[in-house]
């Protein structure tokens, strides 16, 4: 009876264990049971990455496309607005030249004195012996011609006389910087029989060896 109790918790303890048997499995040819492969994200991400670069690609030889026709079309307008341009060029060309020619005429203008001036100033400082026949202004300075009264000796004397004081003159030589006889100086008039004389006066700041 005592035997019998102890033998039959070993039994008990036999029943609970599982089975033994060797693992003969071979997990390398055993078939892959993922639903989704690595492989699968992968190639897909792959196909995207190029399919992305395909668009950049088609997108800028769009934009290519479209600038070399912008390009095609400017180079036609200029083609086409190229002979009034010029045209324009040629007329604007002139303008400016003719437009230093009235700024030169102006400059000389205000740069010379007023007509009515010199005038006054001349018939003040004339001689009793000298009349004044005619005032000629050029670019380069004053024609004066004159009648001298007196004999061939005096005359020259008269007209020498006259020609040091317009020298010696300060309201003159503001403006004028040489003071001298034009053509013969003192001759005699054909047409009168009287002594003729002519001087010139040169303006300051203007071309030496002008024609008088």
């Amino acid at each position: 009876m005592p035997s019998f109790l102890k033998k039959k918790p070993e039994a008990s303890a036999a029943s609970e264990m599982p089975p033994w048997h060797p693992n003969l499995r071979n997990f390398a040819r055993l078939p892959d049971t993922k639903v989704v492969r690595t492989a699968f994200f992968i190639n897909g991400a792959s196909v995207f990455i190029a399919l992305g670069l395909l668009l950049w690609f088609s997108y800028q030889e769009y934009e290519l496309h479209n600038l070399d026709r912008q390009i095609a079309d400017w180079d036609r307008q200029i083609s086409r607005d190229k002979k009034d341009s010029d045209q324009f060029i040629a007329l604007y060309s002139k303008f400016v030249g003719e437009q230093s020619k009235v700024n030169e005429v102006d400059a000389f203008l205000r740069s010379r004195p007023a007509v009515s001036r010199l005038l006054l100033r001349l018939g003040e400082t004339l001689p009793k012996d000298i009349a004044l026949d005619a005032y000629e202004q050029q670019m380069s300075g004053v024609t004066i011609r004159g009648t001298v009264r007196g004999s061939p000796d005096e005359a020259s004397g008269y007209a020498s006389a006259y020609l040091d004081q317009l020298r010696a003159d300060k309201v003159l030589a503001e403006i004028f910087d040489e003071f001298s006889f034009s053509g013969p100086g003192v001759s005699r008039n054909p047409a009168n029989g009287r002594l003729s004389l002519q001087l010139f006066l040169h303006f300051k700041n203007a071309p030496k060896g002008a024609k008088r």
